[in-house]
């Protein structure tokens, strides 16, 4: 109940804003190639109007197209109607007149605000060329690690263990093995394949045992979590670096951090700004005050009156 009087906290908002400087017959589109797709006491909702408030519900996300013919833009053009409704009432009979309510809207209006200051920041910074060149930055300082394949044969004993070994040497096929003698049930019927990996995320006694080992070389038995463990090294490559497109997003988000912590410590910088907390805890506006003392004789351990027994 709550979130949903944020969320119409907000609709309400933005609704006001939009409205700010337009009249309730103001047909100019708000954004080139928008459409009204419906009209509240003459005022117009535009489509645009609708697929935001989609993107804020987590419908869709930001850049996705919302067709106008769908079921989903008919239900939220259909909430977008009821809130600018209710927002038309409340303001009807006065609330957003209120103190309490001026508050609220100041603080998501500043919200609002706070929020396009940092889109239209980061939309500035980050351009092509700016994750391009972070990208070839982090190219020149990857530490390019070595990955290794592997294959495995869990045993629960030592004993098992130097059996499978003995079979290997003999030349028993490595994959057919695992998944016939194999404890370990994850990898056992992919003939105990343990894909690639790097020797900084393997368990520490893999790594010692696989440090000097080759492509082909077979390692163990060796005490791992799990049993007794015999190893095959299937091969050794150099890690392959993510490519530009895989690197993006990370990339992308790096950037918008950095762009925002510069933006907020410039405002902090050239702004007063006055923290006011003690040790003290604040008191809540409307929390209870504490219940007074209860009225002499009536202890809390106070036993309820016995009834007398009959004369």
């Amino acid at each position: 109940m709550g979130q949903t009087l944020r969320h119409f906290t907000v609709l309400m908002l933005i609704l006001t804003l939009a409205a700010c400087g337009r009249g309730a017959g103001d047909d100019t589109p708000p954004e080139p190639g928008d459409r009204a797709v419906a009209r509240v006491e003459g005022a117009p909702i535009w489509a645009s109007d609708v697929k935001r408030e989609a993107v804020a519900q987590g419908l869709i996300g930001e850049g996705e197209p919302l067709d106008v013919t769908s079921d989903l833009f008919r239900r939220v053009l259909d909430e977008v109607i009821d809130q600018k409704l209710l927002a038309r009432e409340a303001d009807r009979r006065g609330l957003a007149d209120s103190p309490l309510a001026q508050r609220r809207l100041e603080a998501t209006r500043e919200r609002i605000l706070g929020d396009m200051l940092v889109e239209t920041t980061v939309n500035r910074a980050i351009s092509d060329e700016a994750v391009q060149t972070l990208y070839q930055e982090q190219l020149r300082l990857a530490r390019n690690s070595e990955e290794i394949r592997l294959r495995l044969i869990m045993s629960a004993t030592r004993e098992d263990a130097d059996a499978v070994r003995g079979m290997l040497a003999a030349g028993a096929n490595f994959e057919q093995l695992a998944m016939q003698r194999s404890t370990d049930e994850a990898t056992r019927f992919s003939g105990g394949d343990l894909g690639y990996a790097t020797l900084d995320v393997m368990p520490a006694v893999y790594a010692a045992a696989l440090r000097d080992a080759r492509a082909g070389d077979t390692v163990g038995p060796f005490e791992a979590e799990g049993g007794w463990a015999v190893l095959r090294v299937e091969d050794r490559r150099r890690e392959t670096p993510p490519t530009l497109e895989q690197a993006r997003p990370q990339i992308v988000r790096y950037l918008t951090y950095e762009e925002v912590r510069r933006l907020l410590e410039q405002l902090r910088g050239r702004a007063e700004v006055e923290v006011m907390l003690t040790g003290d805890p604040l008191a809540v506006p409307g929390a209870p005050e504490e219940p007074a003392s209860a009225p002499a004789g009536l202890a809390a351990d106070a036993q309820p009156p016995q009834s007398e027994d009959p004369a």
